[in-house]
């Protein structure tokens, strides 16, 4: 049987096009507004989005891009596109790479424009977010279909809507922690990105958040749930480390009120340095690419908060990046669908 042609989406969360005021409030403009990631009453979305954050924000963000933007770039644009580059490498011509971002540019439509000009029997979509949450996967995914639906001739559609507990990911995670001898370090921080308690209600409205038991073990109903997902990838690598549960910690970080999933990773950090703990491992494994979230938030400004409080020493685990354990791990996640 003559093999399907594939075309494969990868899709990160976006970046401003430069580290300037305008570009950094028409990157948050098009961030904010979207409903899946502020999911207040659509009036007071938009006060809130474009009267208030936005406007206060984006001085203070362009601020923190132009400390993270490098010679090449926005670090999650270039890193990117050399995974695109090398994922297309290893995969010859089993299918073709596209890489896009949910918000900016490269955009979802650009890609989707070249993919329906290739005329591609079958179309795989992986947004690079290994927990499910409807503000990064789901509202990647729903981009794509709104933009697919549009056409005339809609190819065989695949989505890969999570990976956290995929062999190949944990592995490539668990290689890039023990690569800085974890076992010389007081604590171990897991921090994950946080999200509003809302929207783990919403994913789970017959059992209540704070009676559930995901930190201890993932509960049925919390296979799409995003805080039981974050606990099952840290007791996974875990295992792989060989950690013991008070050899380290979760916590969940860049919250935009104190209604956000807790523990928060800059309260963990201020207890573990009260605790006598001087020396601290961090690893993000929400994020398979560094970005603002990871070098700015955790690896200098947590480091300096940690230091505050008594600390003398914060390492910052890189993330999974461009390596050659990820474009490998890639591949066999998108394997099952290309064979």
């Amino acid at each position: 049987m003559k093999s399907k042609k594939t075309a494969v989406i990868l899709i990160n969360v976006g970046t401003p096009d430069e580290p300037k005021v305008t570009a950094v409030r028409r990157y948050l403009f098009e961030f904010l507004n979207d409903r899946r990631v502020i999911d207040l009453p659509l009036v007071l979305q938009k006060i809130l989005v474009n009267l208030i954050i936005v406007p206060f924000r984006a001085p203070k963000s362009t601020k923190l891009y132009q400390r993270l933007w490098t010679d090449k770039g926005s670090p999650l644009l270039y890193i990117s596109e050399n995974v695109q580059k090398q994922l297309q490498a290893r995969l010859g011509f089993k299918a073709s790479v596209f890489m896009a971002m949910r918000y900016g540019n490269p955009s979802i439509g650009k890609a989707l424009a070249s993919i329906q000009k290739g005329n591609y029997d079958r179309l795989l979509i992986l947004p690079m977010f290994p927990q499910y949450a409807s503000s990064t996967n789901g509202t990647a995914i729903q981009s794509v279909l709104d933009e697919v639906k549009k056409w005339n001739t809609i190819p065989e559609i695949h989505a890969i809507n999570q990976f956290y507990d995929h062999p190949a990911f944990l592995d490539a995670f668990t290689e890039r922690i023990k690569s800085y001898e974890p076992e010389n370090y007081d604590h171990i921080i897991f921090t994950y990105h946080g999200l509003p308690n809302r929207h783990l209600v919403k994913n789970h409205p017959q059992e209540s958040i704070t009676t559930c038991n995901c930190e201890a073990s993932l509960p049925e109903f919390g296979k799409f749930c995003y805080k039981a997902t974050c606990y099952q990838t840290t007791r996974e690598l875990a295992k792989r480390l060989g950690l013991k549960t008070d050899q380290y910690s979760v916590s969940f970080q860049s919250r935009l009120s104190n209604n956000w999933m807790t523990p928060f990773t800059d309260q963990n950090l201020i207890n573990r340095a009260k605790q006598g703990k001087k020396r601290v491992l961090v690893t993000a494994p929400a994020f398979v690419t560094d970005c603002l979230e990871t070098t700015v938030e955790i690896g200098w400004e947590y480091k300096e908060l940690f230091k505050q409080n008594g600390g003398q020493e914060l390492q910052m685990v890189e993330s999974l990046n461009d390596s050659p354990k990820w474009i490998s791990a890639l591949e066999e996640i998108l394997n099952p669908y290309l064979e």
